[in-house]
């Protein structure tokens, strides 16, 4: 295709480009299906001119993966003796995202020139002898030696931050990224405030994209979008995930979105203990409550957390239902407290302390029930708490978007500025750490009843 060409057909509208495309035979259409530079948004092309590092951060369903995709395609193919280097968060992710995926680099490849795959040596190698070797952030030191000249680096939000390890894994890529005279690594990521990411924003030649799912709304389906709208269109997490905004911390949370990156690892296989489900061996699991008022008010926070035998806790799942009857929100603690073979539910009494274990029998007559009393402050009780995982004792299996955006709302002093009335979710993790982490050493303002 001339240029010529190329840039009257770029300076058709989007409807217009697919009526023409639509008009041309079957032959002509398949030639020019794979033909990048006419079907990407301009945002999905690699920047102008003499860069770095290009940072695409946006929205799930932006298109990011086809970007990264089809810049390594395009590199591949325009250099001869490239070495790039393929990095997602495991080496699973790379294989079934970044080369096998619906926008992988096989997937967006023409018929006849796909490049040669090769799983066991974990290597992608084209015609004319250009080569992409995969490796996982979880793996700093596997990229501390090998030599590139390019690098794809996908969802780097998502790698794995405990010990450092993705700054590492960066810094070890940056390090080998010594072939040839451009070297060039573009980085795809929907953005948490997680260290990698926050320090790329704030250096000067990194190249960024910014972008949202709505961006991409022509090649997504209606009932998805509508869906996405009417579930998540307000919401924080929405604003993260969706419109690819980076949410920044409150001043003085006692929870910062950067520590609970930190602590997050790979969810256990569900249930808790004696399943048959390959879970993690807990000494002990307990189930977390914080009660609505009334069924129109506020969500019952319900919060499974267990503890291992080197008293590291982990947070295991986020069960809270909301807008339920006491019927409701019981069966769902007592759903919670088998699904997790839990020791006991905590549960706050402040708000009837006798109907909360009487409809917490009701649901389950053999759920093992303690209560416990509100005689301070969320803050106060949430605050010796947050010191644990300042500690490095407490572990998210997991992401919990919603329990951690109320965890990040609670400030220093007593306030809530995060989403919702109250904090209810992370009240009952609150009570349920509380339980298993500070229980024997003494609770500040906590009694059983």
């Amino acid at each position: 295709m001339t240029a010529d060409t190329l840039g009257a057909l770029l300076s058709l509208a989007p409807a217009a480009r697919f009526d023409w495309y639509a008009s041309l035979t079957h032959e002509e259409a398949r030639a020019i299906a794979f033909y990048w530079p006419l079907w990407a948004r301009p945002e999905q092309l690699p920047p102008a001119g003499d860069w770095h590092t290009w940072l695409v951060c946006a929205g799930r369903g932006f298109g990011k993966t086809r970007a990264g995709a089809e810049w390594v395609r395009l590199t591949a193919r325009s250099e001869p003796e490239a070495r790039i280097a393929l990095v997602g968060a495991s080496l699973a992710e790379v294989r079934s995202v970044m080369i096998e995926g619906e926008s992988g680099i096989l997937a967006v490849s023409p018929p006849g020139t796909a490049p040669a795959w090769e799983p066991s040596l974990r290597r992608l190698t084209w015609a004319n002898g250009a080569q992409a070797i995969c490796y996982s952030a979880a793996e700093p030191e596997s990229l501390r030696g090998p030599q590139h000249g390019f690098a794809w680096c996908d969802e780097i939000a998502k790698w794995d931050n405990s010990g450092e390890r993705a700054v590492a894994a960066w810094d070890n890529l940056l390090m080998g990224l010594r072939l040839g005279e451009t070297p060039r690594v573009a980085a795809t990521t929907t953005p948490r405030a997680v260290p990698l990411v926050q320090r790329l924003l704030g250096e000067d030649d990194v190249v960024v994209t910014r972008g949202t799912t709505w961006d991409n709304e022509r090649n997504l389906p209606t009932r998805f979008l509508n869906r996405m709208r009417r579930q998540f269109g307000r919401t924080t997490l929405g604003r993260q995930e969706l419109d690819g905004e980076l949410l920044r911390d409150i001043e003085g949370a006692l929870w910062s979105r950067a520590l609970l990156e930190t602590c997050r690892q790979t969810p256990p296989l569900l249930q808790g203990r004696g399943s048959g489900g390959g879970a993690l061996n807990f000494a002990r699991i307990v189930i977390g409550v914080d009660p609505p008022a009334s069924a129109q008010g506020d969500a019952c926070g319900i919060v499974a957390c267990g503890v291992d035998e080197e008293g590291v806790a982990t947070v295991l799942a986020d069960e809270t239902v909301a807008r339920a009857s006491p019927e409701k929100w019981a069966r769902a603690v007592a759903r919670a407290a088998a699904k997790w073979d839990a020791d006991r539910v905590i549960a706050e009494a402040n708000q009837g302390g006798a109907m909360v274990e009487s409809v917490l029998r009701a649901a389950d007559v053999g759920l093992p029930v303690k209560l416990v009393h509100a005689s301070r402050g969320k803050t106060a009780r949430a605050e010796p708490v947050a010191a644990l995982y300042e500690a490095g004792r407490v572990r998210h299996a997991g992401l919990f978007a919603k329990l951690e955006d109320q965890m990040c709302g609670l400030t220093i002093g007593g306030g809530y500025e995060g989403p919702g009335r109250s904090p209810d979710r992370a009240d009952a993790l609150v009570w349920a750490l509380t339980e298993l982490m500070l229980g024997r050493t003494g609770r500040p303002g906590i009694k059983a009843l």
